[in-house]
């Protein structure tokens, strides 16, 4: 087994937030970090597989911009001005390909930014390029891209994640030190658990989707990554806000994220209250995960914190209505691909009806993960079977957005297990779509009711030595008290 983890020393070992000290305080030079970040991407890649593009020319000129700004002594742009990035390949970039990782899109150049990329670009934080990813996010593994497999940088024979397991890997490697994500149904915080890295789905709202790719538009959340949880908290402060833009950002205050990331460090957990969710104690997950989250909640009751019983029975539905929900989004938001107006179009020979060529490019440009969730939702859509399944499913949503309610009359944050099980051999689970789709029962709840979560490295389960996250939740629009208790934890564990 070959360990790309975190290298012991350089300036690939180092946090963002030092980085970006030592290149305000002219020690580095954004340029000698950026490069250095792409040294490694160029040593790893080839065998690890986390990236679809590395844009090395567009990265060092922005560094540059940062060196400039420094040396004539200007304010930085940002608290993470100079640290690059690493960027999932669902946000559209004008100087970079955005594939979503299908051949349907293969080569697409975006006429405009996406407005996390145009925030990332004003607070001078260079790209280094686009991860992979499940084919428009869907999927557990990051096994249904259309172009290659990443692997775990713990084990090369498991999986990273999914669907954002190019970033969770590219942090894990020490081939970025910040990252982006989106999360669908688990996309950061199941990558971040497997790869032993920190990942935030903020609420849904407080970061923009303008210039995503839409999966499943009532549930996709763009969020930060990253190695411990103040970098996950001063990126999430530059990506999110309000967006005249996208119509379901909401105008508020962005929570203290950075703020309360620095009061956690301190380690004390005095009067905080935290859930544990009966429902969550379930038979099939893995023992090593059992006794690492276990552990965990030992852990945050010795910083002080009062650990509560909460019952959410509305959970044991999950699984149901956040798949017919979200097949049914992606059946109508997928439908735009059609080989019309961008992106592969098969079969125009000028013989061929347009019918006939929206039908080819989409028989050969989808994957099957992606084809089988088109069907399924058009099934559910369609007439006779609304009611019976969309509508019912959002019932189903609405008393889980109630069971989460209840909870937090009890607690402050929940806290849990991010997934069932550690990583799993690649090709392991593929031929069976039901429990790939039971690997992220844990984190679909969060999505279904808008709210935040955050996976936090809680060690390594004892039966596998791999990576186990600990999920914290929180109700909407506190998202700085995930990060307070993450940042403790963090702390409790001497990280």
């Amino acid at each position: 087994m070959t360990d790309y983890t975190l290298p012991a020393e350089g300036v690939a070992s180092l946090p963002a937030h030092v980085l970006a000290e030592k290149i305000q305080a002219g020690e580095l030079t954004s340029r000698e970090v950026t490069q250095a970040f792409l040294d490694r991407i160029a040593e790893t890649d080839a065998e690890l597989g986390a990236f679809l593009h590395v844009g090395a020319e567009e990265a060092l000129a922005a560094a540059d911009k940062v060196d400039a700004q420094v040396k004539a002594g200007g304010a930085p742009a940002s608290a993470l001005a100079g640290v690059p990035l690493a960027l999932k390949d669902l946000l559209v970039t004008t100087d970079a390909p955005t594939t979503a990782a299908s051949k349907i899109l293969e080569g697409y150049m975006s006429p405009y930014d996406a407005t996390v990329v145009k925030r990332l670009r004003e607070a001078g934080i260079p790209i280094l390029g686009k991860t992979n990813l499940d084919e428009f996010a869907m999927g557990s593994s990051t096994e249904n891209s259309a172009y290659k497999n990443t692997k775990n940088p713990h084990d090369l024979e498991r999986v990273p994640g999914g669907s954002g397991g190019g970033t969770a890997a590219a942090l894990a490697a020490g081939q970025a030190p910040l990252g982006i994500g989106t999360d669908t149904g688990g996309s950061i915080r199941q990558p971040a658990s497997l790869t032993g890295t920190v990942g935030v789905k903020p609420t849904y709202g407080a970061v923009s989707r303008y210039g995503v790719i839409a999966c499943a538009s009532s549930l996709d959340q763009v969020g930060p990554c990253a190695n411990n949880v103040l970098d996950t908290a001063l990126l999430h402060e530059v990506i999110a806000g309000h967006d005249e833009f996208d119509a379901t950002s909401v105008e508020r205050e962005v929570a203290p994220v950075v703020a309360a990331a620095r009061e956690g460090a301190s380690g004390d957990l005095s009067g905080v209250r935290i859930g544990r969710v009966t429902q969550f104690d379930r038979p099939g997950t893995q023992d090593g995960v059992n006794e690492v989250i276990s552990r965990a909640f030992s852990q945050l009751e010795a910083q002080g914190a009062e650990i509560v019983e909460v019952d959410c029975p509305t959970f044991e539905d999950v699984m149901g209505a956040y798949y017919l929900i979200q097949m049914s989004e992606v059946s109508s938001n997928l439908a735009r691909f059609d080989g019309m107006r961008y992106g592969l179009r098969v079969g125009d020979d000028g013989t061929r009806s347009a019918e006939e060529v929206m039908s080819l490019t989409r028989g050969e440009g989808f994957g099957a993960e992606v084809k089988r969730r088109i069907l399924l939702g058009t099934y559910a859509l369609s007439v006779g079977y609304y009611d019976a399944y969309y509508l019912q499913a959002q019932r189903v949503r609405t008393l889980i957005a109630r069971d989460f309610a209840r909870a937090f009359e009890l607690c402050d944050v929940i806290a849990g297990p991010a997934v069932p099980q550690t990583a799993f051999k690649l090709g392991e689970k593929v031929d069976d779509p039901l429990a790939m789709y039971n690997f992220d029962l844990f984190t679909l709840p969060l999505n279904l009711a808008g709210l935040p979560g955050m996976s936090v490295p809680a060690g390594s389960a004892p039966d596998t030595g791999l990576p186990v996250g600990l999920q914290l939740m929180a109700p909407a629009f506190a998202d700085d008290r995930l990060y307070r208790v993450g940042a403790a934890f963090e702390a409790g564990l001497g990280r």
